[in-house]
């Protein structure tokens, strides 16, 4: 007979099931407090009830364990001196989606050597998420592989779905079953639309194929997800931070008979993909609020240990603290920027209802 099937298939690994790797790194009472806790205080946030603006601050992608310890540490610190206007969320990116090729993250390839050790991706990316929400911090990641979420999500307080996924029905199907409140970019052309329709989506309830705890192939029946945002990025049409482009936003989703709920992303187009630039975005951002603009609840920041980036490789010959995707803050900067925008947003909660 004619082969059809797996033409282009070297080889299947079986892989862990979600509800094995949770035995191995099993959700604790007081990590699930924190968890809990953190997702009640964001969904307030972006409800409007907590007067705070929401922060999601860290590497552009997570690439070795003791450096993003040791930035939670710091970010952990930091949150004690701004809590009282800025809730702080660690961004703990462990997937990159790719344009054309190029290293795919953590969980991909743990180890930075091309060698694709998914099922020990996973484990140590557990392992992680679970090592930051025992010092109580709340971690936000990027949903971009449909299976993994079963595996990771439970410790999980923020969730965004990327420029290059939001237009994708398999993402807004997910999004409709996630347990945290989820951000949508708009696409990387600047379009808002796909971003706008995306949200509504996903409040939606959804039938959609996925896989069980025990990794058994499922019908997954959700009622919808109440807690989904826009987050702007820009595009190549340039910045959308500024006064008319989140008048702009705005009215879209008005329009739509949505809540005009922004968050601005400080990196990729808004900032040109200059890294130093991402302070200019949130100190634009800190006038509007501290002028009464309301429907801005929130913002993201690339921030590493030290700044800029460096060329992907075997992990015991790169710089410690220092991103291998895009270009991030240093620390210092980061923690500057976050106390200017502490300073500027000190009247906000007067302009809210």
């Amino acid at each position: 007979m004619i082969q059809t099937n797996d033409l282009n298939v070297v080889a299947m690994r079986k892989l862990i099931s979600p509800r094995a790797l949770k035995a191995l790194y099993p959700l604790t009472d007081s990590q699930a407090a924190t968890v809990a806790s953190a997702r009640k205080t964001v969904g307030a946030i972006l409800k409007g009830e907590d007067r705070r603006i929401l922060g999601i601050v860290g590497p552009c992608s997570i690439h070795d364990r003791a450096s993003a310890l040791e930035y939670a540490d710091r970010l952990n610190e930091l949150q004690k001196e701004l809590a009282d206007r800025i809730f702080l969320v660690m961004r703990v990116y462990f997937e990159k989606p790719r344009t054309t090729i190029g290293w795919r993250g953590f969980i991909v390839d743990p180890r930075l050597d091309g060698t694709q050790d998914i099922e020990t991706g996973l484990k140590e990316a557990r392992s992680l998420l679970a090592a930051l929400t025992d010092k109580g911090l709340a971690c936000a990641t990027e949903v971009l592989d449909p299976i993994v979420p079963q595996y990771l999500a439970d410790l999980v307080s923020w969730a965004a779905i990327g420029a290059r996924t939001t237009e994708s029905q398999t993402h807004r199907d997910i999004t409709s079953g996630l347990s945290m409140p989820v951000g949508f970019k708009n696409g990387t052309d600047g379009n808002l639309d796909i971003a706008v329709n995306a949200l509504a989506a996903g409040r939606e309830a959804k039938s959609f194929i996925g896989i069980d705890q025990d990794g058994q192939t499922c019908v997954v029946i959700t009622r919808g997800n109440p807690l989904g945002h826009v987050i702007l990025r820009g595009g190549k049409s340039g910045p959308n931070y500024g006064k008319a482009a989140l008048d702009e936003a705005e009215k879209t989703l008005r329009a739509q008979g949505l809540s005009d709920v922004l968050m601005v992303d400080c990196s990729h187009a808004n900032s040109g993909k200059k890294p130093e630039r991402q302070t200019e975005v949130l100190t634009a951002l800190g006038s509007e609020i501290a002028g009464g603009r309301t429907s801005l609840r929130g913002f993201m920041l690339e921030s590493h240990l030290f700044g800029g980036a460096q060329p992907i490789g075997p992990l015991e010959g790169l710089k410690y603290g220092v991103s291998v995707t895009d270009g991030c803050l240093g620390w210092e900067q980061t923690a500057l920027a976050l106390r200017e925008l502490y300073q500027a947003v000190g009247d906000r909660k007067r302009s809210l209802p």
